[in-house]
Formats: structure tokens, C-alpha cells, sequence
């Protein structure tokens, strides 16, 4: 079992900036791909970005390319999610996850295996 809690969200201004983390605990971090999602009301939950375990692979959709990075440190066994530009359209509630796929910077829910329970992040204009 693997165990995610998000922290970081909160109410920022169109333009400004917000850092996710997510802390992980129970397996060894490294052997987990992770990846942020995130979810606003009425819609699917939505890809937003992922790395491999050892952080040499990383993706995201065309959405957030060059405003959002991702990044990990296995030995604090936290992600992050560095949030820029941000835009009222980013508002949602951000959820971490975890994936056996260690290798490979997964984009699909259906391949990760654990959640944590999402922290809200909100975008005014």
C-alpha cells in the first residue's frame, strides 16, 4: 500500500503561482511512476503530468506545457507540481497518484494504482 497526501492548493490571482507536493509513504518511492491529475465540477478527471520513478522521464498534455513543471526527490519521497501563468480555467481539485509503471510517465487513470485525496486549487480573474 502506498499512501498520498497533497498539500499546497489554495486561492491564487490569474497569473500568479502555486506548488503542489505530495507526500508518499509505505513502499519505496522510487519504484512508483507519479503523476498529477486534476478534476473541476461536471468534468473527467484530466491528465496534467507525470515522471517515472527516477525522474528522467516526464510528461504533460499541451494544456500546461512550458507553465507547469514536475519534479520529484526520492529521498523525501515527495512529488511536485510547480504551477505558473495560472489561469481560471486551472481551477480544480489536484490529485496525486502513484503508478507500478515506474518506468514510464503514464497519462491514464486507469494505470495508477493509488490516490491521494486532492487539494483545491483556485484561479480568479
Amino acid at each position: 500500500q502506498v499512501q498520498l497526501v497533497e498539500s499546497g492548493g489554495g486561492l491564487v490571482q490569474a497569473g500568479g503561482s502555486l506548488r503542489l507536493s505530495c507526500a508518499a509513504s509505505g513502499r519505496t518511492f522510487s519504484n512508483y511512476a507519479m503523476g498529477w491529475f486534476r478534476q473541476a465540477p461536471g468534468k473527467e478527471r484530466e491528465f496534467v503530468a507525470a515522471i517515472t520513478g527516477s525522474g528522467g522521464g516526464i510528461k504533460f498534455p499541451d494544456s500546461v506545457k512550458g507553465r507547469f513543471t514536475i519534479s520529484r526527490d526520492n529521498a523525501k519521497n515527495t512529488v511536485y507540481l510547480q504551477m505558473n501563468s495560472l489561469k481560471p480555467e486551472d481551477t480544480a481539485v489536484y490529485y496525486c497518484a502513484a503508478s507500478r509503471r515506474y518506468y514510464s510517465p503514464v497519462q491514464r487513470t486507469y494505470e495508477y494504482d493509488y490516490w491521494g485525496q486532492g487539494t483545491q486549487v483556485t484561479v480568479s480573474s
